[in-house]
């Protein structure tokens, strides 16, 4: 039986391990920065790439869109007012190179750059604007951003507002403004029926003032109305040219 050498099995390990660390698969959405003795050689990838080990380092990077999310926020409106306020922010990065040579974790850079701008854009709106001008503040989150992390090979696609936690007393206020307003529209609209409702009684009484028996019409079809209960006692006048012809009638016959 042939007796295996320990150089061979040394050989063997050492192929071993030099195919282990020269080859490497990369995804679709990754790429490699790779530096060979400390300098920067063109980016690897997708699928399989040889290294040469001890050499070379490979660092992988990915190029899907990162979800970010922003931990809340103390903010002090224009007008005042502490609020917390989180969002998320969604990049990628767009330039492998830059990503890793021009900012040491660009990850936690981001996250960094959008708190800061987080807090001083919207220290400058108004509390109004901050809860109405939602779109507004978001366009403007995501230039700012964008061009803070541009340098390092990463671009911002959206910026979104998540929550805006106002305090108790603050919550107290806005519900008694909308509850005010909302008492202001509803007496405008019933002083508007009401003029509206006059001015076509108005329009009523003229037409029916300019025809004497449409004002008997209109006293007949009261009066059918109001028949229609039966569980009341009508008492209506009834005008004296009705009865005149009788009066004259039994007066001549005494």
């Amino acid at each position: 039986m042939p007796v295996i050498s320990t150089g061979f099995i040394l050989a063997v390990v050492l192929v071993i391990y030099f195919l282990s660390s020269a080859i490497k698969i990369l995804r679709e959405y990754e790429r490699g920065v790779v530096f060979r003795l400390g300098r920067l050689i063109p980016v690897k990838g997708p699928g399989l790439v040889i290294i040469w080990p001890i050499i070379d380092k490979l660092v992988k990077v990915g190029l899907r869109t990162v979800t970010l999310d922003v931990p809340s926020q103390d903010v002090i409106t224009r007008d005042n007012v502490t609020v917390k306020v989180n969002a998320v922010v969604y990049f990628r990065v767009i330039d492998p190179t830059k990503a890793i040579t021009e900012v040491e974790d660009f990850y936690y850079a981001t996250s960094q750059i959008s708190q800061t701008t987080l807090r001083s854009v919207l220290g400058q709106s108004q509390l109004d604007d901050l809860l109405a001008k939602r779109d507004e503040l978001n366009a403007e989150l995501q230039k700012i951003i964008d061009q803070q992390t541009e340098p390092w090979g990463i671009k911002v696609t959206a910026v979104e507002v998540k929550n805006v936690d106002l305090p108790a007393e603050m919550q107290r206020a806005i519900a008694k403004q909308a509850e005010a307003e909302r008492e202001r529209r509803a007496k405008i609209i019933h002083a508007e029926g009401e003029f509206q409702a006059s001015q076509k009684l108005a329009d009523a009484a003229t037409v029916i003032g300019s025809a004497p028996m449409a004002l008997q019409l209109r006293f007949l079809q009261t009066l059918t109305e109001v028949a229609a209960e039966k569980n009341s006692t009508i008492l209506f006048p009834i005008p004296i040219d009705l009865i005149t012809p009788f009066m004259n009638k039994a007066k001549k016959e005494a």
